[in-house]
């Protein structure tokens, strides 16, 4: 144990030096921090490469900063490490952690960080005992990249025990703060093209970009796929992923899906490709919409909408296109919803679709989103569509036009860049 606690002492805070926070995600940063200290585990999921890592440091520079915690009671692992390779069971965690107490005679509350904790076998058990444990004082943070992270028998043993916080790419205000520019129409444009993957902002040289992209979308479709649930036909998965990339923003169904690929001659069912779907959504890359019908309050079942988690898969793997442009523009609107707090669905009333309808707390927004109002019939259909919604509630048109329209009857126009920041 004294090998593996002397490999893993230079990821952990317990020398007291200064450690890489990277860009602060203030905003992810105080919606977690206003948890700490209470028995709630704290959750952090997200597609890999989100920086659900950097926020973990984050988190531990604000408890020694502004908490004044001392660093040797900060307990760190990251299975993303080779240093921590040796940590492949709840067994050989437990026997590290145990150590790490003894070797540092720790007194107090011990804050417990366990990175990409589905890496390791059994880990519920960790987490399950540790967050009871009632002889001493701890505080637990886990990060993974698969949303069945909490399925099962571990939702069941902490239901009502923990919070969840996902993690998406940076944001458009993110994006601008980090390129150190203001928020702008040409700005947008570039955010639409480029995405939000944080470290693809690094890189200069688009061909760069784009083995950075498909090195990333190998390793969730070969590792987190393809490896832990054993599929033995990667190119049908590939061809799925690439069919929901074609399609963000379509009405699509899983028996719609199958028809497709019959028509190209490949041999498929409803079953293995609802699978795949399913795989998929589970490590975040793609967000699936229900329909919402607006009179009954029901979700209806069937087709749906899929939106990518970040718009780099498409344009540096398919390409970026000017008659794209609608789609990723509804992909965008629909991940700000979500970076805003709102559960989104896709509103359907007496046959007319409302791009979305946002809900959050006892707050409900409607939203069309269309890339230019530029003929009276779409502004007809856009506006329309929500005057035929007889509530109060905020009614919203968004488009990229360069003027922007007076308020309709109560229905606001904004700008995609303004959504979440000025209106």
């Amino acid at each position: 144990m004294e090998t593996l606690l002397e490999k893993i002492r230079k990821y952990n805070t317990w020398e007291g030096l200064p450690f890489n926070i990277g860009f602060e995600r203030s905003a992810y940063l105080e919606q977690i921090v206003s948890y700490i200290g209470n028995n709630l585990i704290k959750v952090i999921v997200g597609q890999r490469r989100t920086g659900k890592s950097y926020i973990m440091r984050q988190i531990m520079n604000f408890l020694i900063s502004k908490h004044a915690v001392n660093p040797k009671n900060i307990f760190y692992v990251n299975k993303e490490y080779i240093a921590f390779d040796d940590i492949s069971t709840m067994k050989n965690l437990e026997e590290l952690f145990e150590y790490y107490k003894l070797h540092f005679n720790i007194v107090g509350k011990v804050y417990i960080f366990i990175d990409e904790i589905q890496n390791i076998r059994n880990w519920e058990k960790f987490v399950n005992s540790y967050s009871q444990d009632f002889t001493f004082d701890y505080e637990l943070f886990i990060t993974g990249s698969n949303s069945n992270l909490l399925s099962g028998e571990l939702a069941t043993l902490i239901s009502g025990r923990y919070v969840e916080f996902e993690i998406l790419p940076f944001s458009l205000k993110e994006f601008a703060e980090y390129k150190n520019m203001k928020i702008t129409k040409t700005l947008f444009i570039s955010y639409l093209k480029a995405g939000g993957l944080p470290e693809l902002l690094n890189f200069n040289n688009e061909e760069i970009r784009r083995h950075y992209v498909e090195d990333l979308k190998n390793t969730i479709v070969l590792r987190d796929i393809v490896q832990r649930n054993q599929l033995k036909d990667l190119t049908l998965l590939e061809d799925v992923f690439k069919f929901i990339m074609s399609n963000i923003g379509n009405l699509t169904s899983v028996n719609g899906i199958v028809k497709y690929f019959k028509s190209k001659q490949k041999k498929t069912n409803y079953d293995t490709l609802s699978t795949y779907v399913g795989y998929l959504l589970n490590t975040f890359i793609v967000h699936e919409v229900e329909r919402f019908n607006i009179r009954g309050k029901q979700i209806l079942g069937g087709v749906k909408k899929y939106y990518l988690n970040d718009l780099a898969f498409k344009n540096y793997t398919l390409g970026y296109y000017p008659s794209d442009i609608g789609y990723n523009l509804e992909n965008y609107v629909y991940l700000q919803l979500k970076r805003m707090g709102y559960k989104v669905n896709i509103g359907i009333l007496n046959e007319k679709e409302i791009d979305f309808i946002a809900e959050k707390s006892d707050k409900i927004m409607y939203v069309q989103v269309a890339y230019l109002l530029n003929s009276q019939k779409t502004i007809d259909r856009e506006f329309g569509n929500l005057l035929s919604i007889k509530d109060n509630h905020e009614k919203i048109v968004i488009s990229m036009d360069d003027i922007k329209f007076s308020n309709y009857q109560g229905i606001k126009h904004i700008h995609p860049w303004e959504l979440g920041y000025t209106n």
